[in-house]
């Protein structure tokens, strides 16, 4: 059964690092952006445990003062009792001094300790976040070189490969030809309008020849 589970486990993480290398070669940035996510999510659950150690270390304080406010008035009041003859009163009020006395000296170890957990947790809960700080520039620059890398991959591709040229050199060839028919027919109107017009004028002027010669006949 050990030797199943064992087995189980292995594949399991062996599918989750081929998957894993997979999306890394598809897109690296990508991966990286999910990666300073994580660390993101953890830097905030590591604030939210520094908030509580805060909390706790507020109220280790209020402990420590009232059992120390507790202890120096029992204290006051045995002193009293004991110059009063109120022996009864008196053993109460030293058992109570005593107990609080106590209690304010564990409390005031406590709180010692956890004031200095929670500096050190602050400290390096900042350095967490320069970390994330620094990773986030880190991706940037990644995201610019990976920019221009791609850029000039794409202005690699037009300029030195031959089929981006035989295809542009396609594109600017059928454009010409069109051009050229274009200019044809252009002309080729032009042309027929000015033939119409010329035969129309010459039309006239031989109408008005001939008007001209009748009249010298008549004469």
């Amino acid at each position: 059964m050990a030797n199943l589970l064992t087995k189980i486990k292995d594949l399991i993480i062996a599918d989750l690092n081929e998957a894993r290398q997979i999306k890394e070669k598809q897109s690296p940035i990508a991966l990286l952006n999910q990666y300073l996510q994580e660390c993101e999510q953890e830097t905030e659950k590591v604030g939210k445990l520094i908030e509580r150690q805060a909390s706790l270390k507020e109220e280790f304080t209020r402990e420590y003062l009232q059992a120390t406010e507790r202890a120096e008035k029992r204290k006051y009041q045995a002193e009293i009792a004991s110059n009063a003859g109120e022996t009864e009163l008196f053993q109460f009020a030293s058992a109570e001094h005593q107990q609080y006395a106590e209690r304010a000296e564990r409390l005031k170890t406590s709180l010692a300790q956890v004031t200095e957990q929670l500096s050190e947790l602050e400290r390096k809960h900042d350095e967490m976040k320069h970390k994330v700080k620094d990773m986030h520039l880190r991706r940037m620059e990644l995201m610019g070189r990976e920019n221009v890398t791609r850029a000039n991959l794409k202005i690699n591709q037009v300029s030195d490969s031959s089929s981006y040229s035989d295809q542009f050199s396609s594109k600017f060839k059928d454009i010409e030809n069109y051009l050229e028919r274009l200019e044809q027919k252009v002309n080729q109107s032009f042309f027929h309008s000015t033939i119409d017009a010329r035969m129309e004028q010459l039309e006239k002027e031989m109408g008005k020849q001939g008007e001209q010669s009748v009249k010298l006949s008549k004469e």
